[in-house]
Parts: C-alpha cells; sequence; structure tokens
C-alpha cells in the first residue's frame, strides 16, 4: 500500500486553512490532515515525501462538462452561431474521425484536464460511430486514471439519429462492459431536447438511473433552442423536462443559460443540478447564465469548460474566474459570488478531510501573477492558470509530479496528434 506525506503548504482542511499544513495519504484515501510538521511516526514511514512550500494543497477540480473529441477541433468556432457550427464544422468532423484517433483525442483531452488540475471529468460523448469509437475513449480514461464519466450521447431525432433500440442496447452494453472499470463510469448523454423524444428520455434515464447512474444533457444554451422548444411544445425546455417527469436530482442540466425565473424554481424544486459552461457560452455568443439567480433559488451548480472547440482550453480555472467576473456583471453586485464560493464551484469537496479520497492538488502560488498572497482564496480564484498546478493526485496515485506526467510519454502523444489531425483535416475537407 502507498504512502505520500505532502508537507510544507498551505492546507484546506475543514477547520479552514492550515499555514502551513500536512496531508497523509495512505492507499487511496486521505489518513490525517493537521497543523505545522507531520509527526516523526508519520515522516518516518512515508513512502513518498512532496514539498508543498510556497503552494496551497486543496481537493482536486472537477470539469462537470466537457466533449473529449473536440480536442481536434480546437479553434473552430470561428464566429459562427452554436447551430451553425455544429452543422458546417464539429459534425464533419465527428462523422469522419477513427477509433484511434478518437483514442488519441480522448487522451489529449484528459492530459489536458489533469494538468489544470481536474481528478474528474464528465465527457458528453458524442462520436458514437461506431462501438470501437466508444471504447477507445474509455481505454483512454482508464490509462490516464482520472475519475472520467462518459455520459453516452444519443439522439433519437432529425439527422444522423438512431433507433431507440439501438441507444438503449449501446447504453446497456457500456454500463456492462464499462461502469466501475477503475475510475470510469457510464451515465445517459442525451445531445439536446430538440433532437430527442419524450419516450426515449424516460426510457433511458430509467436504465442510468437501474445502474445508479446519471441523465446528462444540453438545455437552453441559446434562444433558438428556446424558440423550437416554444413552437413545438408550447413549453420553455426546463417546463416540459418537468411535464415529461423527466426532471430531478439525476439529471444534469448543462449551460441554462436562457432559464427564466419558473424554470429556475422547477429546478431548485427537483433538485436537478446545473452545470455552468460560462467561456463557452461567451465564445459561441450564446449569453450569460443566470448564476445569482440559481444559486438564491438554492440550485446546485457545478462549472464545466465545454468542449475545446468552443471554449477553446479546458481550464477549469478559466471557467471559475469567468464565472465569478460574469455573475458580478450581469447583477451590477461585487459582492456576488466571493472567491471562497466561486471555489466551491469548482472543487470535488469542500475539505481535505481524514477519510476521504485521496483525490488532491498542489497549486504553485510563488509566481508574479500570484504575489504577494494576501488571501489564498483570492489568489486561486483571481491569479491562478491551468499551468499553476504542480502536483496532481488521484485515489492516492501521484498522476503528475513537478509539471511531469507519470503515466505517459507526452512528448510522443503531442506527436501523434500533430499527425492524427493533420490527417483527419484532409479527409473532411478542411485543409
Amino acid at each position: 500500500m502507498g504512502t505520500v506525506l505532502i508537507e510544507n503548504g498551505s492546507v484546506l482542511s475543514r477547520e479552514g486553512w492550515l499555514e502551513p499544513g500536512y496531508v497523509w495519504v495512505v492507499g487511496e484515501r486521505i489518513e490525517a490532515v493537521g497543523p505545522g510538521k507531520a509527526p516523526h511516526e508519520i515522516s518516518d514511514q512515508a513512502g513518498e515525501i512532496i514539498s508543498a512550500n510556497f503552494c496551497a494543497v486543496l481537493p482536486g477540480l472537477v470539469n462537470a462538462h466537457t466533449h473529449l473529441s473536440q480536442t481536434f477541433m480546437r479553434g473552430l468556432a470561428a464566429g459562427r452561431p452554436l447551430i451553425a457550427w455544429l452543422k458546417e464544422l464539429i459534425w464533419p468532423l465527428q462523422n469522419t474521425i477513427s477509433p484511434e484517433e478518437l483514442h488519441l483525442a480522448a487522451l489529449l483531452g484528459l492530459v489536458e484536464n489533469l494538468r489544470c488540475g481536474a481528478t474528474e471529468v464528465v465527457n458528453h460523448h458524442k462520436v458514437i460511430t461506431t462501438t470501437a469509437h466508444t471504447d477507445a475513449v474509455c481505454r483512454a480514461a482508464t490509462a490516464v486514471g482520472l475519475r472520467t464519466t462518459l455520459a453516452r450521447a444519443w439522439s433519437d431525432r432529425g439527422e444522423n439519429c438512431e433507433s431507440p433500440a439501438a441507444i438503449l442496447a449501446d447504453l446497456d452494453r457500456l454500463f456492462t462492459l464499462w461502469h466501475g472499470v477503475d475510475h470510469l463510469k457510464i451515465a445517459n448523454g442525451p445531445i439536446a431536447l430538440w433532437r430527442c423524444s419524450a419516450d426515449m428520455l424516460r426510457s433511458s434515464r430509467e436504465l442510468a438511473q437501474r445502474n445508479s447512474s446519471f441523465t446528462h444533457f444540453h438545455v437552453s444554451e441559446s434562444l433558438e433552442e428556446v424558440r423550437m422548444s416554444l413552437e413545438e411544445t408550447g413549453l420553455r425546455p426546463v417546463s416540459w423536462l418537468d411535464s415529461i417527469d423527466v426532471l430531478g436530482a439525476d439529471t444534469q442540466v448543462v449551460h441554462a443559460v436562457w432559464v427564466d425565473e419558473n424554470e429556475i424554481v422547477l429546478l431548485a424544486q427537483a433538485g436537478a443540478p446545473v452545470i455552468h459552461c460560462p467561456v463557452s457560452n461567451a465564445v459561441l455568443g450564446s449569453g450569460i447564465a443566470p448564476l445569482a439567480e440559481l444559486q438564491s433559488q438554492g440550485v446546485s451548480v457545478r462549472l464545466g469548460t465545454d468542449g475545446p472547440a468552443s471554449n477553446d482550453t479546458q481550464d477549469i480555472w478559466e471557467s471559475l474566474k469567468t464565472a465569478l467576473s460574469f455573475a458580478r456583471i450581469k447583477t451590477l453586485d461585487v459582492t456576488v459570488l466571493s472567491p471562497r464560493e466561486a471555489l466551491r464551484l469548482a472543487m470535488g469537496a469542500e475539505a481535505l478531510i481524514p477519510g476521504a479520497p485521496a483525490d488532491l492538488i498542489i497549486v504553485n502560488l510563488n509566481h508574479p501573477r500570484a504575489m504577494p498572497v494576501h488571501n489564498i482564496e483570492s489568489a486561486l480564484a483571481l491569479s491562478t492558470h491551468g499551468s499553476d498546478v504542480d502536483t496532481v493526485l488521484v485515489a492516492g496515485q501521484v498522476l503528475m509530479r513537478n509539471r511531469q506526467l507519470l503515466m505517459l510519454d507526452e512528448a510522443a502523444l503531442l506527436a501523434e496528434c500533430r499527425q492524427a489531425i493533420y490527417s483527419l483535416r484532409k479527409r473532411a475537407g478542411l485543409t
């Protein structure tokens, strides 16, 4: 059983910041957290000792919504609105990519998340051309070692739709084959409400519930989606979900940019969490989600980067600062969303607590952007970039130390990706 001692850092404990403090990891869990130096009986038996001098030690971050395939589609927003961007660029590339290329794209995306301090990622997986495509992403997730949920996307209406039987069969296959393997989980991932039938939303959600999982879908990302919902159903998207009994604590609503007061109340009553992706919403010109209003009604909110094709990075620190800034712009209230509250939107846990899984990060604060550190939470929320993350542990396993990946050859991966992207663009007619 591996043991890791992290010492000399500013440690986020349930009592607050310990400056300095230590974290003692045994196996997959945190064994002890304390102020000052670790007792000799701990340091003497440590298999690995990591100094966190001038660093913050805190729970790992969660990127609650991304599309790993889009690492190979980065930088293609090109001023197009959401629907046109999907039809003209993203869908053609998704329809062309091979399983081998998708495996590389997923590895690249997971490495990017890891380097930015995410210990958990929810990947809304859209490329389901063959089962080999999906399995390639699952293999990438188990190779990198982050806690990863693959929300298998589907649509049973419109272009490139699947039959309900095929969707349910593949979801069942994924739950049987991959759910619970290493740190990988499977979830139900309807693409968007305007491409999904009510019957399939209900059936797929029930399948996810039987497997102790959840449903994860785009809702009210753009005004056009709201218009389509009103024209077809007479209801706004969240109201329609409520009317067909597909709204609950197990339904993750991604974006929620254009929800009205009544819909916010419905989300709160159902306990449905909202995944806020402020950078992507800004890049695509979709709007600013009503974060302060959601929180004031008690809606649980998590942060996501969205895919690299629209963000164009997966730096959750950038999303954190943008969420804080946009919440204040939208309300014209500088007291909305303090740095501490913003951090809570991104962290996988409130603090480092004995007995909890050892998913934690060490963030360097000894650089010109953060100096002087009057307040650790302000330095983290307002001055930190993904490049400041020094060390990452997931389930007690050190995946990155001193900015060096320990599970794969990063230079070789980047070289393979460059060659693969050239071939993909050529086949998709984008050269």
